[in-house]
Parts: C-alpha cells; structure tokens; sequence
C-alpha cells in the first residue's frame, strides 16, 4: 500500500495582511483508502475546502456532515486531480449551438 502526504495551509490576518499569521497542517494517509478527520467542527470554513479535494482527489473526511460531490456530477468515476487518473474514451457534448 503506497502512502502520502496531505497538506493544507491555514492564514489569520487579524491585525492586516501584512501581519499575517500561517500555519501548515500536514496529515499522513493512505493512497489506497484516504481517509482523515474532519476539521469542519473547528473551522467551519473547511466545509467547502474537504468537498472539493474529496471530489476532486478523493480523499474522505471521518465526521463531515455533507461529504458529496460538489464539482463533479454525483455519477463521476474517479478522481480527476489525482496522478492515477485515466480519462474516460467519451466526452459529452452539451449546449453546443
């Protein structure tokens, strides 16, 4: 089982933009099945923030009250940003006038 790690950048500018406080958060997952805790009950902002690299790279939130697809249709196989992605043979032609 291949491992990785996963980032994330946290920014306070309490006191102005030039002033700004930052804090790296880094958590180490399974390539396989990855799967972290949820910071959505610390920082509510996170909501929008673990939809999108669930959605987009797959990885689970342990807790998250609305883990779901918010950028991909809710029928998409797959993980399009991660680096095993192989892109389906079809596209989809829509609104094409």
């Amino acid at each position: 089982m291949q491992q990785g790690w996963l980032s994330n950048w946290l920014v306070k500018h309490e006191y102005g933009i030039d002033n700004s406080e930052e804090v790296c958060i880094k958590v180490f997952a399974q390539k396989d099945n990855p799967r972290i805790p949820s910071i959505f009950w610390i920082w509510r902002s996170a909501d929008f923030q673990e939809r999108e690299s669930y959605d987009m790279v797959g990885i689970s939130y342990d807790n998250h009250p609305r883990l779901k697809h918010i950028l991909m249709p809710g029928s998409w196989i797959g993980w399009p940003l991660r680096k095993d992605y192989i892109t389906p043979n079809f596209y989809e032609i829509q609104d094409a006038h």
